[in-house]
């Protein structure tokens, strides 16, 4: 029998800071843009903000949530998440991350820690019907 694993392996160039971290950000979960539908909107609670992010396809998303920096749906290209080092996960939401994307005005931005991450249901499409 042949036994596949996708379970964490530590790398060995690693520090064991960041090999903790990878493990850690496994099992917590998050979503990753690229098995997102174009389209589909996922909401992201932080420790300070809920944040409605659109997957526009590319790396790009619209998003929404933040008082100052995005009280209004803006275009931005979300890199994905870190752990608060210059490492980062490309393209990913994970939560007990903190969130990092390039705000067209204010730069970089990085959020505070992703409590949690969920697909929001789509909007059923209205058609009318002749009368």
């Amino acid at each position: 029998m042949n036994m596949n694993s996708n379970f964490f392996s530590p790398h060995p160039n690693f520090d064991s800071a960041i090999n903790r971290a990878i493990c850690q950000s496994e099992m917590e979960g998050g979503v990753a843009l690229s098995d997102l539908a174009l389209h589909a909107v996922v909401e992201v609670d932080t420790k300070h903000n809920t944040y409605r992010i659109e997957n526009l396809g590319d790396g790009e998303v619209m998003i929404s949530g933040h008082p100052d920096i995005c009280p209004e749906p803006v275009l931005v290209n979300l890199h994905g998440s870190t752990w608060g080092t210059p490492m980062i996960k490309v393209g990913f939401i994970g939560r007990g991350m903190g969130l990092e994307f390039q705000h067209p005005t204010r730069g970089l931005v990085r959020t505070s820690r992703i409590k949690d991450v969920r697909e929001l249901a789509p909007k059923p499409r209205t058609t009318s019907r002749p009368s």
